[in-house]
């Protein structure tokens, strides 16, 4: 992955994608203390709370700084934060990407916008060859997203997350450089 020195921001029709802040933090915590987050992903707890969403931010600057990934705020226009979305070095030129969104903005294109243009940026500025995404089976809505943004279905992964004591099975979609 290719260091940058500054955290980019990036403009698309409707959002900016810029670096998270500590003012994001009441938002992050009012959004992902829905149950259904933890329902629907790998890494969000339930209950959330503001010191979960006090370390995602302290962690996410920390990712940047050591060039090992990019969380982005999706911001509407007006700069209020309303998700987040990522790409994660898993080096040999890879990166995972993962995306959540508030629920008062579900079935309104936004996660499909900006992982559009987070693809776009992970190939043309951080040059990597391979960008993947994964989603539990119960999550259909992801792979429909990932379907959009040009992603191919590429694995089953049978019991490959472990979640409370329960291991579920995730399928794993994926897009190239070169596509």
């Amino acid at each position: 992955m290719r260091e940058l020195k500054k955290f980019p921001g990036i403009e698309t029709e409707r959002l900016i994608l810029s670096q998270l802040k500590e003012e994001d933090v009441p938002f992050v915590t009012e959004y992902l203390q829905n149950k259904i987050f933890s329902d629907l992903t790998s890494n969000i707890p339930y209950p959330y709370t503001k010191e979960h969403a006090e370390l995602w931010v302290r962690m996410s600057r920390e990712s940047f700084e050591s060039n090992t990934g990019y969380t982005f705020a999706v911001r509407n226009k007006e700069g209020r934060i309303i998700g987040a979305i990522g790409l994660h070095d898993r080096e040999d030129d890879k990166a995972e990407l993962g995306y959540w969104m508030g629920k008062p903005f579900w079935n309104k294109g936004y996660i499909t916008e900006a992982a559009v243009a987070l693809i776009d940026f992970g190939f043309r500025e951080l040059k990597f060859n391979k960008i993947y995404a994964t989603y539990f089976l119960h999550n259909p809505a992801s792979g429909r997203i990932m379907e959009k943004i040009g992603m191919q279905k590429e694995a089953l992964l049978k019991q490959h997350l472990k979640k409370e004591g329960e291991y579920f099975d995730i399928m794993m979609y994926s897009v190239f450089k070169s596509r």
